[in-house]
């Protein structure tokens, strides 16, 4: 089971970090990713982490959103900076076991989603 937290509303600029506890795993050999979907649009890959820190990141989120990981916590983060109205979406945690991936069918386990909301 994963658990999104952490979203909300900000203004234009401002900051909010993303929390996705997991529970029911027993190892931690699985990729983390986070996704959104936005009114309209189709699901987007936005950052991913392997077990052992190796990430990814689309280019739209480059240089402003950082994931990371607590194995011990088995809690994964998503810190979301100089967010955009652009930015306004669901946001989604999901795992898999396997290789680090940023096709969402490629993950089994998913969050239910947390609301992000930018206004400018």
């Amino acid at each position: 089971q994963l658990v999104e937290s952490g979203g909300g509303s900000v203004q234009f600029g401002g900051s909010l970090t993303l929390s996705c506890v997991l529970s029911g795993f027993t190892s931690d050999d699985y990729a983390i990713g986070w996704f959104r979907r936005a009114p309209g649009k189709e699901r987007e890959a936005l950052s991913a982490i392997t077990s052992g820190g190796h990430t990814l990141y689309a280019e739209s989120v480059k240089g402003r959103f950082t994931i990371s990981r607590d194995n011990y916590k088995k809690t994964m983060y998503l810190q979301m900076n100089s967010l955009k109205p652009d930015d306004t979406a669901v946001y989604y945690c999901a795992a898999r076991f396997g290789p680090i991936s940023t096709k969402s069918e490629s993950y089994d386990y998913w969050g239910q989603g947390t609301q992000v909301t930018v206004s400018s």
